[in-house]
């Protein structure tokens, strides 16, 4: 399909209109034109890296509609809810809809009333779905989460082998994108062979997140070992993650009987309960979830600070994008791994048990359980090693690492997690000035957070009052508190102080929807502010 050449001044200005960004971050603006060129494109991109605008973007400028395949209600909805509070028309199409629900939206859809539409990867083939897609346009089918493609890689989903034959049965070949944030070179092989992109522009922006901190931790008595860390993060969102449905519901109640406010999530709740549970979360009602690993994909939750992973999981795809949900706005966050032995022998036992994928061959499945088996050991080398956790990690994926990050439990470990590791009854003595040098080097070597880059300093009274506005505004309106604003966008209102709406629009994260929509509110807070300052 030809497609004229990317108008700069478009892009930029949907950028700036829509999003509130003058700049795009790397890797960024390559898929964006590429799409907009009518190029597929295969993006492997680190969470909170800013996938979601690659293809929001392009579609925003692309004449028909673009269909984006997404493998759980709880993404779609998360960002449809985003999307629509930046004035964009998007919809989605999943089993939380009642069938009323379901058809006025097919019916608003069939009139060209959204730009972009999320669905379910099991509901391509439906009949409904199908006479929408061979009524409408269709300019662009991305598939988010690509690596569930792959029986490789983690999250297999059978569903999404179908999506190939979806595309080539529409009228005409709309350009394709596929995006994941962990994928190793066999995955991405596998993204392309089996969604049948043609020669796509590839864009790989790295694997590391220089602002998560990552331990690993053998601590004598984990239930200890956890409640320190969760009193280190105080006030601030975490993540427990358990291995089985059991556990997690043992450590929900732990944290519960010690008056933490936490939910538990998995697989095993009514839907209902998770529902409840996981809004409770997303909406800061609850601190802490403890949750399997049923938990997370897609939770656009920009302000977890601490992700704590009670047992080992099976292997480093899993275990790096569930802790990957810390720090998702750029903002120093740490990713803990409470390591034992017999975490090894409960990952055995669960890939031995675990159910076989359907539509393979028996020589596929005891193929696939042996790449099992090979993971667990990569993830148990990264439990057990004395060498870089983020080069491990890095090398894993197949990129280049340097031996020693200055920022995680082996290259600067911490006063505070040693202690963690020493028996209760043993006198260790808790060192505050070399707990002092330790952060200072730790600050020096790591790369500046997103806040940190321009250096400037915000006041953390303006902060906690916006902060208390974009509560008080996301309540009202039934929306997560990131939805109104992140706490990144906030931090820039705290350095700018704009004094009017012109000035409001430059502050990163600001579009004109928001700026008209919630702008008026948040500069009174921030004049009245200044009232009481001076």
């Amino acid at each position: 399909m030809q497609h004229p050449i990317p108008d700069e001044n478009a892009i930029r200005s949907t950028l700036r209109q829509v999003f509130g960004y003058d700049s795009f971050r790397p890797g960024q603006q390559e898929l964006v034109e590429a799409l907009l060129a009518g190029r597929d494109a295969l993006g492997v991109m680190p969470t909170g890296a800013g996938k979601s605008l690659c293809f929001q973007l392009p579609a925003l400028l692309m004449e028909g509609i673009t269909v984006v395949v997404s493998p759980l209600v709880s993404l779609m909805n998360d960002q449809v809810t985003a999307l629509v509070a930046m004035g964009v028309r998007a919809a989605y199409f999943n089993q939380s809809l009642t069938p009323g629900q379901y058809q006025k939206a097919l019916g608003l859809a069939m009139q060209g009333r959204y730009k972009i539409i999320y669905v379910a990867p099991e509901r391509l083939a439906t009949p409904r779905f199908q006479a929408l897609v061979q009524a409408v346009p269709v300019d662009m089918v991305v598939v988010d989460e690509a690596h569930c493609v792959s029986q490789w890689g983690m999250n297999f989903r059978p569903d999404y082998l179908a999506i190939a034959d979806f595309i080539a049965g529409l009228p005409r070949r709309p350009v394709v994108a596929a995006f994941t944030a962990t994928a190793t070179g066999r995955v991405r092989a596998d993204m392309v062979e089996l969604l049948r992109l043609d020669d796509p522009v590839q864009v790989t922006t790295g694997f590391d997140r220089p602002n998560l901190y990552f331990g690993v931790v053998k601590p004598r008595k984990k239930d200890d070992a956890l409640l320190e860390l969760l009193d280190e993060h105080r006030d601030e969102s975490a993540i427990v993650y358990c291995a089985t449905r059991k556990e997690t519901e043992r450590v929900a109640g732990l944290l519960t009987d010690r008056g933490i406010d936490a939910r538990a999530y998995h697989a095993g709740m009514e839907q209902e309960d998770r529902r409840h549970n996981q809004e409770d979360f997303v909406y800061d009602r609850a601190r802490v979830m403890v949750a399997t690993n049923a938990f997370g994909m897609g939770i656009d939750k920009s302000n977890v600070r601490l992700v704590v992973h009670y047992n080992m999981p099976k292997d480093l795809e899993s275990y790096y994008q569930e802790a990957g949900r810390a720090g998702r706005d750029g903002e120093a966050a740490d990713c803990i791994l409470l390591y034992a032995p017999r975490d090894v022998k409960l990952a055995e036992f669960l890939i031995e048990k675990s159910e076989p994928a359907p539509g393979l061959t028996e020589d596929q499945q005891a193929a696939m359980l042996e790449n099992d088996r090979e993971k667990l050991r990569q993830m148990t080398f990264y439990s057990t090693t004395s060498a870089c956790l983020r080069g491990r990690v890095r090398r894993y994926f197949g990129e280049y690492a340097p031996a020693d990050c200055g920022y995680c439990s082996n290259c600067a470990p911490r006063a505070g997690l040693l202690a963690l590791e020493k028996q209760p009854d043993w006198d260790f003595e808790y060192d505050q000035e070399a707990e002092r040098r330790a952060a200072a080097g730790r600050a020096a070597a790591r790369p500046r957070t997103a806040a940190e880059q321009d250096g400037l300093p915000y006041d953390t009274d303006l902060y906690a009052s916006l902060k208390e506005l974009r509560g008080l505004l996301a309540r009202k309106q039934g929306v997560p508190a990131y939805v109104v604003f992140t706490d990144a966008t906030l931090r820039a209102m705290c350095r700018m102080q704009p004094e009017d709406l012109a000035a409001m629009g430059r502050v990163p994260g600001v579009g004109e929807s928001k700026l008209r929509r919630y702008g008026p509110d948040f500069l009174t807070e921030i004049h009245a502010w200044k009232t009481r300052q001076s």
